[in-house]
C-alpha cells in the first residue's frame, strides 16, 4: 500500500472533508478539519491528494489500510502473469516424440504463455541444419492457429532458437 497521510501528517491548509458516511461536509481549514474528526472519534485520512483542494475523509485508519490491503490482493490475485516456456529439441527426432512436444507447445500457448523453441544440434548434426529448419517448419505450419512467431529462428552457437507467443 502507498504511503497515506493521517490526521497531522496532512500537509494541505484547506481540506475538502467526505463525512464518515460519505456525505461531502465541505472545505475547510485542515485544523477545522481535525476538530470534525475528533468530534466523530476518527481518523481525518487524505484519500485524494492531487485533487484541489486535496480531499479528506474522515474514517477508521486502520479499517482503511485493511480494506485497501484487501483490494490489492483481490486486483492482484486476477492478473496472470504470462510465462517463458521452452521446449527442447534435437533435428533427428521421432515422429511420436515431436507430436508429444506439439501437443505441449499447443498447450502452453492456449494458456496464454510464450513458448521458446530450442532445435539443439550436437556434434556432427550441425552441418545438417536444413533437417532442423525443416522440422522448425512443419512446427510452424502446425501451430499457425493457435500461435504466432515472436521472434524469427535464428543461432545461438549450437542452438537454434525461436520464441512463439499466443494469438
Amino acid at each position: 500500500m502507498k504511503y497515506v497521510r493521517v490526521n497531522e501528517r496532512i500537509f494541505a491548509k484547506t481540506v475538502r472533508v467526505v463525512g464518515p458516511e460519505g456525505e461531502q461536509l465541505g472545505v475547510f481549514p485542515r485544523e477545522i478539519a481535525l476538530k470534525k474528526a475528533e468530534e466523530y472519534d476518527l481518523d481525518l485520512v487524505e484519500v485524494a491528494p492531487q485533487a484541489n483542494p486535496s480531499v479528506c475523509r474522515i474514517i477508521d485508519f486502520s479499517k482503511y489500510k485493511y480494506e485497501q490491503e484487501k483490494r490489492e490482493k483481490e486486483i492482484k490475485k486476477h492478473q496472470k502473469q504470462a510465462q517463458l516456456k521452452e521446449v527442447r529439441m534435437r533435428p533427428n527426432i521421432d515422429n511420436h516424440d515431436y507430436e508429444v512436444k506439439l501437443k505441449h507447445i499447443k498447450e502452453f500457448l492456449e494458456k496464454k504463455h510464450k513458448v521458446r523453441i530450442r532445435m539443439w544440434y550436437r556434434g556432427r548434426e550441425i552441418a545438417h541444419k536444413d533437417i532442423g529448419n525443416k522440422i522448425i517448419d512443419k512446427l510452424l505450419k502446425d501451430i499457425e492457429n493457435v500461435g504466432r512467431v515472436d521472434r524469427e529462428p535464428h543461432m545461438l552457437g549450437k542452438t537454434l532458437v525461436l520464441v512463439l507467443s499466443p494469438k
